[in-house]
């Protein structure tokens, strides 16, 4: 049984009434002529939510940035699909409805600890079984907080008759680099103490769940390169190393050529990031790694390249993998 398996970051998929344009509708609606009152009333304040993040509102994610993501997702066809940034379950299975055409008939997301309400799910055509949220984990050396930004997310994936598990996922965003220039670079240590911290709890955890022989994937955003030291404590998982199922991934098709004449080195990437004055960097953060068990059914493994550099809907392409199973 050939199983496909990815991820994609979806890029702070949000879903908010777009007031600005509701009203834009109601007066063209009302014809040249008309005269056009609207008046909003809150009145019960106990239903009424406004998020903010940084002292801004958290707006709906475009449209139309909304349906390139989705024609993408609807493109690659897949089987299971790990998702990062959106804001809650309710928004995921609206998505899946309306943009996707209830293509996926299994969804799960938790809610997180990202004071911006990105969170990680799962879409899948296959059953789910157990799913687990590690959020309210802790790293040993700084017990005051949750060690997950967001959270590690593990998800049981069945075969068609739920008879058996075929697969465990373990859905990650780790620390992004945001604010990696704070403080003349402090910004940037902390930020990779953050994701050290948060690999070397995954590979603990990882180890506590999963026996030796196991199949499981740890994907998602991972904010870094594979071969980052930040990443290094996951990579290796009671004395057996994990294997990148994207190093030798195919592109969908080329990318465009960049502008500055700085294009990638290698194919293998899913973000592009263009520091002012600087050249262009391309790196592999949204990643697939394989359990030792498991490696042996890697089949092919593609990445869904962008056609427009500055992303398709998202800053990110979705990567994924052929296991047979």
């Amino acid at each position: 049984m050939i199983v496909t398996i990815g991820t994609f970051n979806l890029n702070n998929l949000f879903s908010r009434f777009n007031f600005q344009g509701a009203i834009q509708q109601l007066q063209a609606s009302s014809g040249p002529a008309g005269a056009l009152t609207v008046r909003y009333e809150f009145t019960d304040l106990n239903n009424i939510r406004v998020r903010t993040f940084l002292g801004k509102l958290v707006k709906a994610k475009d449209a139309q940035d909304t349906d390139r993501v989705a024609q993408r997702i609807l493109a690659m066809d897949l089987d299971v699909l790990a998702v990062q940034e959106v804001e809650n379950i309710g928004i995921l299975r609206e998505f899946n409805r309306d943009d996707l055409g209830g293509r996926y008939p299994f969804q799960v997301l938790i809610e997180g600890n990202d004071p911006r309400f990105i969170d990680i799910g799962v879409l899948s055509k296959l059953p789910l079984g157990a799913v687990t949220s590690f959020q309210t984990a802790v790293h040993p050396a700084d017990t005051s907080r949750t060690v997950f930004g967001r959270d590690l997310l593990e998800v049981e994936i069945l075969n068609p008759q739920r008879s058996r598990r075929l697969v465990v996922l373990y859905n990650n965003h780790l620390k992004s680099h945001f604010g990696d220039d704070d403080n003349g670079g402090q910004g940037k240590v902390a930020n990779d103490q953050r994701r050290t911290r948060q690999a070397e709890m995954i590979a603990t955890i990882v180890a506590q769940r999963q026996r030796s022989d196991a199949r499981y994937v740890i994907l998602g955003d991972m904010n870094d390169a594979p071969n980052a030291a930040p990443l290094g404590a996951m990579l290796t998982i009671e004395g057996k190393a994990l294997t990148n199922a994207l190093s030798n991934a195919a592109e969908s098709h080329p990318p465009k050529p960049d502008p500055g004449g700085f294009n990638p080195a290698s194919p293998v990437w899913t973000h592009r990031f263009k520091p002012a004055g600087q050249p262009t960097q391309y790196e592999l953060f949204d990643q697939i790694w394989l359990s030792e068990a498991l490696a042996p059914r890697l089949g092919n493994a593609f990445i869904d390249r962008r056609t427009n550099l500055t992303g398709d809907g998202s800053d990110h392409d979705p990567a994924w993998v052929e296991l047979d199973l």
